[in-house]
């Protein structure tokens, strides 16, 4: 069986994406690929942070035991983690269950295009300029996702936000997918990118704000 280095499992709300405020199970791995300027789990990143060793079975029989749909597998980078196709399959597997996986971005999502049955939804960071990451991005997932998935913006700035339309014209991505602009929590004010949306009349582009971070204290773990 494979083995996976599991930071943190636990229940709360969806804090962002399609599903926000809806009820889901997080499994989130030790491990990321990139160094973004605004991350809030480099807890979860460093070397030698705790976890606990679950194998594919053992986190399926977790998350079928909380008896709750929606799952998100995060991070970290779910995608870096070694044999994370053979948990992938294994969740499809479950017809009751949905995965959502977030990912920054970075990784090339084709390699699960064999997972053609409940196949799991994308949440794809484009790492803009504030990021300090955006030459890592895998340009081609911009490419291939689809009405299932979304692509993310994390915004700092004005300039973020001017690079974030350029992506989305580029890559054509309203009405492809759903596509969510997040404000840098205390970076921007939700105005100034409510402003951006009415400026370009960016009709499909959502304002997303970190659930979160608003119900309870940002650096707390666990929600």
């Amino acid at each position: 069986m494979a083995q996976f280095n599991v930071a943190e499992k636990f229940i709360s709300i969806n804090g962002e994406g399609k599903l926000a405020g809806q009820l889901a199970v997080f499994i989130r791995f030790c491990g990321c690929n990139l160094n973004c300027s605004y991350c809030d789990t480099l807890w979860a990143n460093e070397a030698g942070a705790p976890f606990e060793s679950m194998s594919e079975d053992e986190i399926y029989y977790y998350i079928k035991g909380t008896g709750v749909r929606n799952v998100t597998l995060t991070g970290g980078e779910p995608l870096i983690q070694k044999d994370i196709d053979i948990l992938l399959k294994k969740l499809s597997e479950d017809e009751d269950i949905r995965v959502e996986i977030e990912t920054n971005g970075s990784v090339d999502i084709s390699a699960f295009d064999d997972i053609k049955e409940n196949r799991p939804s994308f949440t794809i960071d484009y790492k803009l300029p504030g990021s300090g990451m955006e030459d890592a991005m895998f340009l081609l997932n911009f490419s291939r996702a689809g009405s299932n998935d979304s692509i993310k913006f994390v915004v700092s700035d004005e300039r973020d936000l001017e690079k974030a339309k350029i992506v989305i014209d580029k890559f054509k991505l309203r009405g492809k997918c759903s596509i969510f602009l997040s404000p840098v929590f205390g970076k921007i004010e939700p105005v100034q990118i409510v402003d951006f949306i009415e400026k370009y009349n960016l009709t499909d582009v959502n304002l997303q704000l970190q659930l979160h971070k608003i119900i309870w204290d940002p650096n707390k773990k666990g929600v």
